[in-house]
């Protein structure tokens, strides 16, 4: 054992030196944490910080909440940055694709490590736009806990309920940090209670803010009854002084922050017990005389608990605030230790990985982001992607420091790294360290299993929960600018799906031409523009079409034969079949076989009858979109000896397209989700324009001076609204859009779709 330890620190000692290198030429960076002088102990523990002083948080909100400057401000004053990026002048450290910084949004999550008070913490910047929840879903599961990034004058909006939906989901313990606190009509009580109603949870108020709006000072730490307060002539808020609330200077606030730090501790000890007992006890008489280590503690049981959230508030923007929110991150959010993953028990020790997203670079080829669930990672070590089922080399480990990398000599569990070399592992894989590991991993999850009785498919309990990929609901043609260029753009569309999955790339079978899917026009639009920027390809997009779906609405009963010499082989196949609707909704078709069939059939037979009747389900016969809730029963399969598969897979394609085209028949669009904020002047023609356009309006709220309206629209009828409802709304509204789910159009509807399709209209 001791052997590989002294191998580890010459290794150290001779990647000191390439460290340094790699300091001097990296730019941004005042210094490496923790490097001072030779100390090599100091340099291990920068690579491989104690487990118990890591946190993996990621920043989630609603779109312009302020997540990537609260980000900014986050590295500034670790020291990981000498300037202050602002996302409105386009500079920010994680924002580092083109199109996020010209749009001001965040579309990639770009992960950057730094330190914090003997701290090591790993940020996960993630976007807030819908078009790419995919990419939040990624990031939450490799999180430990978040930070909900709200703004102070919105409170709770659409999009942070459809994230906060998914941290639910991953059961990821969050803190709250009321952004913008120095904006006109900013209200904390108002936020609170927004965070009380619209999320179901318990806020538990840490800090109160010093005036709101323009007058916005500084906050008071409820937890230890001391104000802070930051220097109006400072420009970049590193200087701010913390001072007791005395009797003297400020009875008011003295009292107010009495106050509710009684409450702080009633709420805790309602929810905590341990706490409670304490309470009860030592300290009944007088809750000023609990020690604020107490407190904190019970606090991080209880955010771990997920029985409450706690919250803090301040301005990313004018610097105030974010050193308080920062030592909440390293008191409140659980280390790896703390986050229990079912599946560690059967790896005992040994590597077991989760990549969460691949990028692609120019000089290195692939990058994959690892995050490292128990055992270590070495470069120049195979591993085993369970996925994939393949073994790959990993030839270099890097710390990610936002878009500059350092390289590594190993990293444990709980850390989040990226490898250079891995040439088949696509974003949501699971890495072990070898197949043998992963098999003896699933016997000790089975023996357990039989123990507590349970039927789970083995893999799938050694697999880290994969990304549920959504379905396009885009799509549109993409050429390129000639056919010589046409394998370029084909490498293109490959790596950037491996970088994002819920984009899809198809060829369609009768134009050859390639298709886009994607989850919305921003998606579509963005994609477009890397193929541009990173590829140097001028491409062409057709016009973007709706992904329709359809179904049969009676059952119907066809046969066919095919009869083929080719050379000297006679084929020869006769398929009777019945195809009828469903009543719960598939996208694949369920396929039966009848009594009288259901022995008599080889494997091999079976598997050609699966393909045909897929490949039939991809194009119905009024669109040529792809066929659901189908189930599809071959009653009689008759084939001549010699006969191919790929003949009777073709034979039965045919006779179910037949049975389709003679089934009655309807269209089903996506209906989505639609929620537009906009002030009551402008509340009239925006809901003309949606009854124009086949909206279905659920309700309409009202927030402070403006209104929610959420309702359902088909797809169809919301192309370009976002142009739409700025000409309409003077650019005052907001909306956002999710898939709800698929609905049956009305006869009218699809007769006008039709004819438009055929040319007719």
């Amino acid at each position: 054992m001791n052997q590989p330890q002294n191998m580890c620190s010459s290794k150290i000692r001779a990647n000191l030196k390439r460290l340094k290198l790699h300091v001097l030429l990296g730019r941004n960076y005042s210094s490496l944490p923790g490097l001072i002088g030779n100390d090599i102990k100091s340099l291990h523990s920068i690579i491989n910080p104690p487990i118990a002083k890591i946190r993996n948080i990621g920043i989630m909100a609603h779109i312009d909440a302020g997540k990537t400057t609260t980000t900014e401000r986050i590295l500034y004053y670790s020291g990981y940055t000498r300037s202050l990026g602002d996302v409105d002048d386009g500079d920010t450290v994680t924002d580092f694709m083109a199109q996020e910084r010209e749009r001001g949004i965040t579309i990639q999550s770009a992960a950057v490590t730094f330190d914090w008070k003997g701290y090591r913490i790993n940020l996960i910047d993630t976007p807030g736009h819908v078009d790419f929840t995919l990419e939040v879903e990624r990031c939450l599961r490799v999180l430990d806990g978040a930070v909900a990034v709200f703004d102070a004058s919105a409170g709770v909006e659409a999009q942070t309920l459809t994230v906060w939906r998914q941290a639910d989901k991953h059961k990821v313990p969050r803190i709250c940090f009321l952004n913008k606190m120095d904006k006109t009509g900013a209200s904390f009580n108002y936020a609170v209670e927004s965070i009380r109603e619209k999320l179901k949870a318990k806020p538990l108020l840490l800090q109160l803010p010093i005036g709101e709006g323009k007058a916005f000072k500084g906050v008071v730490d409820v937890v230890g009854k001391e104000k802070l307060l930051w220097n109006p002539n400072s420009d970049d808020g590193k200087d701010f002084e913390r001072k007791p609330l005395l009797e003297t200077s400020d009875p008011k606030l003295l009292k107010e922050t009495t106050e509710a730090r009684n409450a702080l501790i009633e709420q805790v000890a309602d929810l905590d017990d341990e706490f409670a007992d304490l309470v009860l006890g030592e300290f009944s008489e007088n809750f000023d005389l609990l020690p604020a280590e107490k407190l904190q503690t019970a606090i991080h049981r209880v955010t771990l608990a997920q029985t409450a959230v706690p919250v803090l508030c301040g301005s990313a923007l004018k610097n105030k605030g974010v050193q308080p929110l920062l030592d909440a991150v390293t008191l409140y959010l659980p280390s790896p230790e703390e986050r229990n993953c079912e599946f560690l028990q059967w790896y005992k020790g040994d590597l077991c990985a989760l990549a969460f997203k691949v990028l692609h670079d120019k000089q290195r080829g692939p990058l994959v982001f690892m995050r490292i669930y128990s055992g270590m990672l070495k470069p120049q070590t195979a591993i085993h992607n369970i996925n994939g089922n393949c073994t790959e080399r990993i030839s270099r480990l890097l710390l990610p420091f936002a878009d500059q990398h350092i390289e590594i000599p190993l990293l444990t569990a709980g850390n989040i790294a990226l490898t250079v070399g891995l040439k088949h592992t696509a974003t949501g894989d699971t890495v072990v360290s070898s197949q043998s590991s992963a098999l003896a991993a699933s016997r000790r999850a089975k023996r357990e299993g039989e123990k507590k009785q349970k039927e789970n498919g083995e893999a799938e309990r050694l697999l880290l929960a994969g990304v549920e990929i959504p379905e396009p609901v885009f799509f549109c043609t993409i050429e390129p600018p000639s056919m010589a260029k046409q394998p370029d753009l084909d490498h293109a569309l490959k790596c950037l799906q491996r970088e994002d999955p819920s984009l899809k790339v198809k060829l369609d079978p009768d134009s050859g031409q390639t298709i886009l899917c994607g989850m919305g026009e921003l998606h579509i639009e963005i994609i477009h523009d890397r193929i541009k920027r990173e590829y140097g390809l001028e491409t062409y997009l057709g016009p973007l079409q709706v992904a329709y779906r359809e179904a049969i609405l009676n059952s119907v009963h066809a046969t066919d034969t095919l009869d083929r010499t080719l050379g000297d082989k006679r084929h020869l196949v006769t398929v009777e079949l019945e195809a009828k609707p469903m009543e719960t909704s598939s996208l694949l078709p369920i396929i039966e076989y009848a009594a009288s069939v259901a022995g008599e059939l080889s494997q091999a037979s079976r598997e050609a009858f699966e393909n045909g009747v897929h490949s039939a389900c991809l194009q119905g016969p009024l669109l040529g979109s792809p066929v659901q809730d189908l189930a599809v029963t071959l009653h009689s399969l008759v084939i001549h000896p010699g006969t191919s598969t790929t003949m009777i897979s073709a034979c039965v394609s045919r006779c179910l397209q037949k049975a389709l085209k003679k089934a009655e028949k309807q269209i089903l669009e996506p209906l989505m989700n639609l929620e537009v904020t906009v002030t009551r002047d402008y509340l009239s023609p925006v809901l003309a324009d949606l009854a124009q356009r086949r909206g279905n309006i659920q309700e309409i709220q009202s927030r402070q001076d403006s209104n929610v309206v959420t309702g359902f629209v088909p797809l169809a009828e919301i192309m370009g609204y976002s142009t739409v409802l700025r000409t309409l709304t003077s650019g005052s509204a907001t909306f956002s859009l999710e898939l709800s789910n698929y609905q049956a159009m009305n006869p009218q509807d699809q007769s006008t779709l039709l004819s438009q399709r055929s040319g007719l209209s």
